[in-house]
């Protein structure tokens, strides 16, 4: 069905003013020594697609029985998207809660890139900081470190770092696991390395060129046991070629299959930690909830899950990584419930980007998808402004607060995050604080099933805007295919509309038959572009 014709002083007035009347935090009656004030897990996943999960349609071809218990006990949507269609810019725009494309050098970052959320910037964990929270960061970061790109001291102390944007504590990998470099870093400092009595292990980092004598996987195949398709030919660690050059790091460096153990439960003891320290804080009638923002490496390539998991989905290591991120999944559950404070938690799990399938490494994850669909109705991918590129699982549970087993159909966005959950915690936020975001409370906690955004706008290259169900990609000169990935990028140098509703895969390019329509659209999105959302 063709809608009504869309009313852009409405939309203009929506666009640049505030979000109007939205919940707040709802009053709760709490155990004793638990805070009043909820605590908040963030599960992001990487390249995890709207298809990668289960409950969104996928019970045929992949198990993800942690998730679907998620979903069955709170609300999971089916129209929520990132703002980018990769990593550093999407997570950019949750921490901060304004679009990445405002800012130049927020694109894909190497491993040795200098801090982009900044000590400058107005970050979610320091407004959950001042709402009285404990914070933490745990798994892949991908926002750079330091002050000067190539210049982060990896011997010693790594500053600034994640302390200096509001968390309390930190225990990451500095880019993704195909990126150098590949050791843990906690509150700054890499873990495990022991130069005193290994001055040999001193690490050094290089996006520019290699180490003479140390081997590279274009150099020295013949080390190697997982190969490259594309790229990711350089630095050999634990037998997988990387992106960037290093040396050194010695009992430091990762092992592969171990990330999902060790990031998990570095996650699990922070939670035990903090609960021990709200049972003292409730001794002299103080509240310390905190705030998790937990980002796994699965299912990022290269993709080597634990033995656990090896050959249990008939999928090959993507399959099996999809697996172990659920594990994951479940780990949080399980301490949630073993320590009785689940229903005091807000859970809130989604991924930071629409799927890829071959993504650098020869790892038969094409050849063995079979009738999986990681991209489930929809076109593209990561990479893509197309729907796949941005249209991500998302689930959120609170139990007693948000409605158990509900699908919303709301247009929901990331941004949103940062603003929710400051009218959730109490938190007024000031002037030029997460511009782009709007306080959709009402919409993430499952009461609001149907409105949600005015509109959705969407970056991956170009930029794209949504309402009702129309959608506009503006003209680009980027390539219409990135043919290493196999992903269709979306770009043309002609205007697109598509009608969702009625064309999900987005094949009908309407454009044409309604000009008034992307005239209106693209004004709209030219506005967004001149005016912060808020």
């Amino acid at each position: 069905m063709i809608q009504p014709k869309l009313n852009l002083a409405l939309l203009s007035a929506l666009a640049l003013g505030t979000a109007g009347a939205q919940a707040s935090a709802p009053a709760q009656k709490t155990k004793k020594g638990e805070p009043r004030k909820p605590n908040v897990v963030i599960i992001l996943a990487d390249d995890l697609g709207f298809g990668d999960i289960a409950c969104n349609g996928s019970f045929n071809t992949i198990a993800t029985p942690n998730v679907d218990r998620l979903a069955s006990q709170g609300v999971q949507f089916a129209n929520a998207h990132a703002t980018a269609s990769t990593s550093t810019p999407a997570r950019y725009s949750i921490l901060t809660g304004e679009y990445a494309w405002r800012r130049p050098g927020t694109g894909i970052a190497p491993g040795d890139a200098a801090m982009i959320v900044t000590p400058e910037h107005q970050t979610l964990p320091e407004m959950m900081q001042r709402a009285g929270y404990t914070t933490a960061a745990v798994g892949k970061w991908h926002l750079g470190l330091g002050d000067r790109a190539g210049k982060q001291d990896w011997n010693g102390v790594v500053t600034p770092g994640l302390k200096d944007i509001g968390f309390d504590y930190s225990y990451i990998m500095a880019a993704t696991a195909d990126r150098v470099p590949c050791v843990y870093i906690e509150n700054g400092k890499v873990v495990g390395l022991d130069l005193e009595n290994h001055p040999e292990d001193s690490i050094r980092v290089s996006y520019d060129r290699p180490f003479p004598g140390e081997p590279t996987g274009r150099n020295n195949p013949e080390l190697l046991k997982m190969h490259s398709s594309h790229g990711h030919d350089m630095a050999i660690v634990n037998g997988i070629g990387r992106i960037g050059y290093m040396t050194g790091g010695g009992k430091a460096l990762w092992v592969d299959e171990n990330i999902a153990d060790t990031i998990t439960e570095r996650a699990v003891q922070f939670i035990e930690r903090s609960v021990a320290a709200q049972k003292e804080a409730a001794k002299t009638g103080t509240e310390k909830p905190f705030f998790l923002y937990f980002c796994t490496n699965d299912v990022h390539v290269p993709r080597s899950p634990h033995e656990r998991f090896v050959g249990k989905s008939g999928m090959g290591p993507r399959g099996d990584a999809i697996l172990q991120f659920d594990w994951s999944v479940g780990r949080v559950l399980e301490v949630l419930d073993s320590l009785g404070i689940a229903d005091n938690t807000l859970v809130i799990l989604s991924s930071d980007n629409g799927p890829v399938v071959d993504d650098g490494y020869r790892d038969r994850a094409v050849e063995l998808l079979g009738d999986h669909k990681p991209w489930g109705k929809f076109r593209g991918g990561k990479y893509s402004i197309f729907e796949a590129g941005t249209r991500v699982p998302a689930i959120v549970r609170w139990p007693k607060q948000v409605p158990a087993g509900r699908v919303s159909d709301a247009a929901a966005s990331q941004v949103d995050w940062f603003a929710s959950l400051a009218s959730l915690v109490g938190q007024e936020l000031a002037e030029g604080e997460a511009p782009d975001s709007r306080n959709h409370l009402a919409v993430w906690l499952g009461k609001e099933r149907k409105k949600g955004r005015a509109h959705v706008v969407e970056h991956a290259g170009t930029l794209s805007i949504t309402v009702n169900d129309w959608k506009y990609i503006a003209p680009s000169n980027g390539p219409a295919r990135n043919n290493e990935v196999n992903i269709e990028l979306g770009n043309s140098k002609e205007p697109q509309l598509y009608n969702l509703a009625e064309d999900m895969g987005e094949k009908n390019n309407l454009a044409a038959q309604y000009p008034e329509r992307v005239a209106e659209l693209a004004a709209l999105l030219e506005q967004v572009r001149q005016n912060p959302e808020r």
